[in-house]
């Protein structure tokens, strides 16, 4: 993918065949199956979808349903076209292919953007529960810690990551599936001191949609950015041992198992207690431990979110550093970028990454409500914008696919061209949904001038090269 020529892309199929890709393997499907699991099982679900239930009431298992529905139709497009063009830019280059140089620089640098300042948000929020812990230590010293860390991970061979990964996920996943048990017991009366609840909460204070449909609609706005994070197993596809077959397991396994995994503890949530329940600022997850008398619950989930954050923290490096490598490759980046090391890591995307990485650290620390929030506003609603982009690449390179190379749709979109135009549609009601929310405009208006200018900065380089 390398080596084509940067201003006229190579037909898919050319591009597909290509093995010039200078990364290393070293995943194992164990690793791609598990990083498609932890990728979107983080702080966002732990603690976040305390805010969907109070938007929502019990309705948010609807709000979770029609989020993942978007989610899973997303990731299905994306792997239909990372198995049948395996790339460390994934859709970056995906949308090169279909629509020019522009999609590609474009999508590639806001979702580069996206994650360094993420990273920040993980970075800290890990630090603030270390520093509970050991309040002798300060904040700042735990950051340096982690990304010091997570930093030696990415810049040794892409198998470590894989493993880091691996036991991140499977913690995280362990304790999804506790819960759901833990919970289950307990809306039966299984469990000591418990009695069978049934389903009466989830009817009872205000019915099953205590809010309407507006809170459900407004509990899709909550959970929907929660399911960032699955793009990066395509990223990691181009690295694994066999491309096409591990990233076409990973897709199917992920969004089955992740709509079961946030669905159903919400289910179990709203069924054990009344969504009224919930308190602010507190896990859910905690209260419900909290009710059917599991001890130190609190810390227990503190361990947990502390893992899921170390855990996106360290797939957010590997992702932002192959997503700027594979824009060096294509003249989208500086030349420099492109440095492989002995065990084929591009070391200097690491570096680079985890450079912006610490500004944002910093400002996130010096000025949280001010700088920092601007910049986390920036990025807030990027992501729509790369799954739509997702979108309309798979609607252009599917009937290009399937002229040149039909034998690599080994994963295919259900009810092509349809589904995908529905998916659009859906995430144009989340655009006009988020621009009637008082609370989410603010977040979509920069977010949207974010995109703009990286839009015209594509814009112009793509006239400077007509003209050269």
């Amino acid at each position: 993918m390398h080596d084509h020529t940067p201003h006229r892309p190579a037909p898919a199929a050319t591009q597909a065949a290509d093995s010039g890709e200078p990364l290393s393997g070293g995943l194992k499907q164990r690793h791609l199956t598990m990083l498609g699991l932890g990728g979107v099982i983080g702080a966002g679900l732990f603690v976040g979808s305390g805010a969907g239930i109070a938007l929502a009431g019990p309705g948010i298992v609807v709000s979770y349903l029609i989020a993942g529905a978007l989610a899973m139709c997303v990731m299905r497009m994306l792997g239909e076209m990372s198995t049948a063009m395996p790339a460390s830019g994934s859709f970056s280059v995906h949308a090169e292919r279909a629509l020019g140089r522009w999609a590609g620089f474009s999508v590639g640098w806001l979702y580069w953007f996206l994650l360094v300042v993420v990273l920040a948000v993980e970075a800290t929020g890990a630090a603030q529960i270390a520093n509970g812990w050991l309040p002798s230590v300060p904040q700042w010293a735990w950051v340096l810690v982690f990304m010091v860390v997570f930093t030696g991970a990415n810049l040794a061979a892409v198998k470590n990551f894989g493993e880091f990964e691996f036991y991140f996920a499977a913690l995280k996943v362990f304790a999804i599936v506790a819960f759901l048990v833990l919970g289950l017991l307990a809306v039966f009366g299984v469990l000591p001191d418990t009695h069978s609840v049934g389903l009466g909460n989830l009817t009872g204070e205000g019915g099953f949609l205590p809010n309407g449909w507006q809170g459900v609609t407004s509990g899709v706005l909550a959970v929907i950015f929660a399911f960032g994070g699955l793009e990066v197993v395509t990223i990691a596809a181009a690295e694994s041992d066999d491309p096409v077959r591990s990233v076409a397991r990973a897709v199917r396994s992920a969004v089955v198992r992740i709509l079961f995994f946030y669905v159903g503890s919400m289910a179990v949530i709203v069924t054990v207690l009344p969504w009224t329940a919930q308190k602010a600022g507190l896990s859910p997850y905690v209260t419900v431990l909290d009710a059917i008398g599991i001890p130190s619950a609190g810390q227990i989930m503190n361990i947990v979110v502390f893992v899921a954050l170390l855990s996106a923290l360290n797939a957010n490096l590997y992702g932002s550093s192959r997503m700027v490598f594979s824009l060096a490759e294509r003249g989208e980046a500086p030349k420099a970028l492109l440095k492989v090391g002995g065990a084929g890591v591009p070391r200097r995307a690491v570096l680079a990454s985890v450079a912006f990485g610490f500004v944002s650290v910093l400002l996130n620390l010096k000025w949280p409500d001010s700088v920092f929030l601007y910049m986390l506003n920036a990025v807030g609603a990027v992501l729509l914008f790369v799954w739509a982009m997702i979108a309309v690449a798979q609607l252009r390179l599917r009937p290009r696919i399937e002229r040149e190379t039909p034998e690599r749709l080994v994963l295919r979109m259900w009810l092509f061209p349809g589904l995908t135009w529905v998916t659009l549609a859906a995430m144009g009601t989340v655009f006009v949904l988020m621009l009637a929310d008082d609370t989410a405009r603010p977040q979509l208006l920069w977010s949207l001038g974010a995109t703009a200018l990286v839009l015209a900065v594509a814009g112009v380089r793509e006239l400077r090269a007509r003209r050269g």
